[in-house]
């Protein structure tokens, strides 16, 4: 009977050393508990998202130690992990030093070589380059290898043979992405039951995304069927990132029967050793995958990557602004259920715009989660930044003549949002001994409808990743359950959104923000993250031929109730087609980072540049079409 340990260990991007130290303790408590197979996740000893640390060839000689160091403690076990390989004497295309993403086995203190393999160790196959992977530009696959060395790379994929309580066991290892083949011309695991593995391992570096772990059930549990065969998936848990764009690892490592059911599975962001006999997995009943809501999800990994972020850069205390509004309300709450109220300073800066409604729900707020709480006006020192620019002359040096700036609506409203964040909030930040937040949601970054340097500051943007909608779920989730009473009022999840920069946006009179929610976070999203992204080619071949609402996923009619016509409706997306890709990407290279949660986060999981704004020619002929031209 084989007794195994799935070690979902918590991966420190960066740090071998802090990796192998956690290996090493897993690997000692699992001996003590009898496992003779310990599994590891991808990339266990340097972590995955590094960025360009993959070109230090002193951090890889770092990793090649460490990885020693586990080899060495297979003694009376066998050990399956991975970490990066090296072949020195070869050269990736830019002329690094070759690297793989590779899979060790390791038994009695010596490494597996799998039968026929060139190296002592899986390769992996299959190279993701999309969102936040970019793995081609560091690791060589086994497909490109097999090719440079002209064999088939199905000659080179084998299963990992180790002894165990006297019986010869056949691994069949494999990473991450070669386990979601369906859209390659391979597919590795079909080659490791074709040469006799008696179980699957995936290896994994995962990072969650809402929906994700719904779509790998449905795949790994199809392909343990098919193949007759337990399959162990394997992830880890922490936080990594590619700079600007943060994700969470949930782990979630799961074991499905040979029937193809899900038996066991590892608790969410929970570091744990955990043990399955491989011979009593085909007669374990099926189990529940987890039942909770889309916005219970999303509150998990936001609350643990708020957590680990902080902790990661060493910041213990937080300062928000609050408004009255929505999103800094949700904010607030997130970070107080993180934190704790005694390590929050929220601060609300009224100007002569803001109504005695949105100061009254500032201060509930404040009131319900008991945090630290100071009103600080800004009329007077943007009163006195206007004074200063209009009455100060402008001298054009050339010539000798002089004149004066004129301070529009606009720019005031602009003045009195930097007012707000580079003038108090960076200085109650540091006052307070801590940093203060981006509380932005995904459509107003979609369309930069934010201040540069404005309320886009900040240390970190936790709802970023979230639309407005979703930000009004997760007030409730907050209140239901994880507060377990209102601390987000009421009242701010009636009134309508708005700044309140100037006298157009009364909230007292239902003047609310130029982003029309309900339909808007539908379009944006379609820009951003649908995998074949819609253009304005797209949106209105849609609204021609009466199919926009459900093409994009909102409530059916609402493109004729905010738009009379298709003039209208033309204008209004061109507005935004001109923001998405004009301004608004100049914001977003200098956003804050942000906590991914969707399936294209801003980023480096979606990868944008500043080429201007563009029209096809079939959506012009459209558009005449619609306008009658």
């Amino acid at each position: 009977m084989l007794k195994i340990a799935m070690a979902q260990m918590k991966i420190v991007p960066g740090h071998p050393d802090k990796n192998a130290a956690s290996m090493l303790k897993m690997i000692s408590e699992a001996k003590a508990e009898g496992a003779e197979l310990i599994i590891f996740p991808e990339m266990a000893i340097p972590g995955y998202l590094l960025g360009d640390v993959w070109e230090q060839p002193a951090f890889l000689r770092d990793c090649e130690s460490y990885a020693e160091d586990i080899i060495r403690a297979s003694d009376g076990c066998c050990i399956i992990f991975g970490s990066v390989a090296v072949d020195w004497s070869k050269k990736n295309n830019d002329g690094s030093p070759r690297k793989y993403n590779a899979l060790f086995g390791a038994q009695n203190g010596e490494v597996i070589k799998p039968e026929g393999a060139e190296y002592p160790f899986v390769i992996k196959t299959l190279m993701p380059n999309y969102r936040e992977f970019d793995d081609s530009r560091h690791f060589f696959s086994m497909s490109k290898l097999a090719q440079e060395l002209g064999k088939k790379p199905e000659d080179m994929i084998a299963p990992i043979r180790f002894e165990a309580s006297g019986k010869t066991y056949s691994l069949g290892g494999f990473l991450c992405e070669d386990g979601w083949s369906e859209d390659y011309c391979l597919t590795p695991i079909e080659i490791l039951h074709q040469k006799g593995a008696d179980f699957l391992v995936n290896i994994s570096s995962s990072p969650y995304t809402y929906g994700k772990n719904g779509k790998r059930h449905r795949v790994f549990a199809a392909q343990a069927k098919k193949y007759s065969s337990p399959l162990f998936y394997v992830n880890n848990v922490g936080l990594q990132n590619n700079g600007k764009t943060v994700y969470t690892f949930d782990g979630s490592s799961t074991v499905y029967s040979a029937a193809g059911h899900l038996v066991d599975c590892c608790q969410k962001y929970t570091e744990e050793l955990h043990y399955l006999v491989l011979e009593e997995i085909n007669q374990l009943p099926a189990t529940q995958r987890d039942r909770n809501t889309e916005i219970g999800h999303i509150y998990k990994a936001l609350s643990y990557g708020v957590k680990n972020f902080l902790a990661d850069i060493g910041m213990e205390k937080v300062v928000i602004g609050i408004s009255g509004g929505i999103d800094s309300a949700v904010a607030a709450a997130l970070y107080t259920s993180v934190l704790g109220p005694e390590n929050i300073l929220l601060v609300n800066m009224p100007s002569i715009f803001n109504s005695a409604t949105t100061k009254g729900l500032a201060q509930r707020l404040a009131e319900n989660l008991g945090c630290h709480y100071a009103i600080l006006p800004i009329q007077e020192s943007v009163d006195h930044t206007i004074a200063q620019l209009e009455n100060t002359p402008v001298t054009f040096l050339k010539d000798g003549t002089s004149s004066n700036l004129k301070v529009s609506s606009f720019v005031a409203e602009n003045i009195q949002a930097r007012d707000r964040s580079a003038r108090i909030l960076a200085g109650a930040a540091a006052a307070f001994g801590g940093g203060f937040t981006c509380n932005a949601n995904k459509a107003e970054i979609t369309v930069g409808y934010s201040t540069l340097y404005g309320d886009q500051s900040g240390f970190l943007c936790a709802l970023a990743d979230l639309w407005k909608h979703q930000v009004y779920d997760l007030a409730r989730y907050l209140n239901t359950e994880v507060f377990g009473r209102e601390v987000v009022p009421q009242g701010t999840m009636d009134i309508v959104p708005v700044a309140e920069l100037s006298n157009a946006q009364c909230v007292d009179e239902g003047k609310g923000d130029p982003i029309k929610y309900p339909y808007h976070d539908y379009l944006f999203r379609s820009f951003v993250e649908s995998w074949n992204k819609s253009a304005p080619e797209d949106i209105l071949t849609w609204y021609r031929d009466g199919i926009l609402e459900e093409k994009i996923g909102c409530e059916k009619g609402l493109a004729a109730k905010y738009f009379t016509s298709p003039a209208e409706f033309i204008e209004d997306l061109e507005r935004w087609w001109r923001q998405f890709n004009g301004m608004a990407i100049a914001k977003r290279i200098q956003a804050p980072p942000i906590i991914a949660v969707s399936r294209r986060a801003y980023g480096f999981d979606h990868r944008e540049a500043q080429n201007g704004i563009y029209y096809t020619r079939r959506y012009l002929e459209l558009k005449r079409e619609l306008l009658g031209e």
